[in-house]
């Protein structure tokens, strides 16, 4: 049943990205965040949400984007997947937020199975040093953050966020051949920019390894219930999530104090 939800939301996530990709709703829209690891470069970590960054006024493309997948979308899933669905703008204390505004697509069968699948669509802002890049995907055009740049936010979000997330922090680990050699100094400007004092970050990593044990059991169960099983399985061989967690650790201490 898992499998089986998950296969139906990644091809649901292709259909939307693809549609935003094609659209005049979708230009300048930046795909990133998990799916893009996942859709663009193979990564092993299944997401089940989009993420997009977008520099202009986000209430106001939500309401493209909710337009958009109303009238397209849906009707896509329908003809392609059997499944009833709506979109709809996010509700709940989270959608008050300013950094970020939310479309939910959520879809069923009449037979229930797999039941409700929703797909929550972010369009929020990252802080980006470089140009957009772009990459195909059978011949479709897709407008991405650097690889530069996507990891860095991965980086910069283990600290921005009100709680970690351990998803940010495996991402880290399957992508730290992205780090740049001047990505310190990159990383010094993105926490100026936001603003993270020092102290901020020196608290958070304190905290992140005073709880090391909670930690390495999130990502050990992101790694069996997110990770394709072939890769999971080499993970858990070469120390599971205990190994993940002191990798990225150590990653995070030099650059942070290159960068402070």
């Amino acid at each position: 049943m898992k499998q089986k939800h998950e296969e139906i939301a990644e091809a649901i996530q292709k259909m939307a990205v693809k549609l935003l990709a094609t659209s005049p709703t979708g230009e300048g829209m930046c795909l990133i965040g998990g799916f893009r690891y996942r859709f663009l470069d193979q990564s092993c970590r299944v997401s089940l949400d989009l993420d997009y960054h977008w520099p202009g006024d986000l209430e106001k493309k939500q309401s493209q984007v909710l337009s958009l997948f109303s009238k397209k979308l849906l009707p896509l899933v329908k003809e392609r997947l059997g499944f009833d669905g709506n979109v709809s703008a996010a509700t709940g204390p989270d959608a008050e937020s300013s950094f970020v505004k939310t479309v939910d697509v959520a879809v069923w069968s009449a037979d229930s199975v797999p039941g409700r699948i929703t797909i929550p669509v972010d369009i929020t802002r990252i802080m980006c040093i470089d140009k957009p890049v772009v990459r195909t995907v059978d011949g479709v055009v897709y407008l991405s953050a650097s690889d530069t740049d996507m990891v860095e936010s991965k980086v910069v979000a283990v600290f921005a966020r009100l709680k970690v997330e351990e998803r940010d922090i495996v991402d880290v680990f399957l992508f730290k051949d992205k780090i740049a050699a001047d990505s310190a100094e990159r990383l010094r400007r993105k926490f100026a920019e936001l603003p993270l004092a020092d102290s901020a970050i020196e608290a958070t990593i304190k905290s992140i390894n005073g709880n090391r044990s909670l930690h390495v059991r999130n990502i050990d169960g992101i790694v069996a219930d997110q990770i394709d099983s072939s890769a999971a399985a080499n993970i858990r061989k070469a120390g599971g999530g205990d190994m993940i967690f002191r990798q990225v650790m150590d990653l995070l201490k030099n650059l942070l104090r290159l960068a402070m």
